[in-house]
């Protein structure tokens, strides 16, 4: 078995990515990921099994690089209204800063075929862990995780790409979103305190 190299298989997830972005995930081939990435498709395989393998490894590991992103800017004891708009602020600045990474994730999870294959992700259950500490804790309602989850994270989104070029636009926008998930999420005792 030949040797394994880190730069090439970086060199193949840029690949990856960057022709998932142009092509789809049916235009990029493991024969068009080889070309792009200057290696044969033997080489392909010497770190993928398969396709199917390779974007869901690729679509784990970058999972992972948005969930420890929002989770290194956390400390426990921020206040519930800090926690929460560190959470969407965190969130909206890897969107910008990671804009490739981000949209090969969201067109990977968008997918059910491909992402109900994959294990969950440890960055995520770490966020619904911290939500159930905030729960417990009373300084968040007790809302389902997915409903919490969705309200936190999913007009961040929305909002990045109407106002991708617009960054004052973005902030008056995030800073209302914030505002208004505050208001929605945190337990009465917390509504005060800052």
């Amino acid at each position: 078995m030949r040797k394994k190299d880190d730069e090439k298989k970086q060199n193949i997830k840029e690949a990856v990515i960057k022709l998932i972005l142009e092509q789809g995930f049916h235009g990029a081939s493991i024969s068009k990921i080889a070309r792009e990435a200057g290696v044969s498709p033997a080489t392909v395989y010497i770190y993928y099994e398969n396709k199917e393998d390779m974007l869901r490894d690729i679509y784990q590991e970058y999972g992972e690089q948005v969930y420890s992103y929002i989770l290194n800017e956390i400390d426990r004891e921020m206040s519930g209204r800090q926690l929460i708009e560190t959470l969407i602020r965190s969130y909206y600045k890897f969107i910008k800063e990671h804009e490739e990474i981000f949209s090969f994730v969201e067109q990977y999870s968008s997918c059910p075929a491909l992402v109900n294959n994959c294990q969950d992700i440890e960055g995520c259950s770490q966020i619904f862990n911290l939500l159930d500490d905030l729960k417990e804790h009373q300084v968040i309602k007790d809302v389902d995780n997915v409903i919490m989850f969705s309200l936190l994270f999913y007009p961040v989104k929305c909002i990045t790409v109407k106002y991708f070029n617009q960054p004052d636009e973005a902030e008056a926008v995030l800073t209302e979103l914030i505002g208004l998930i505050q208001e929605t999420l945190l337990d009465s005792d917390q509504q005060g305190i800052d």
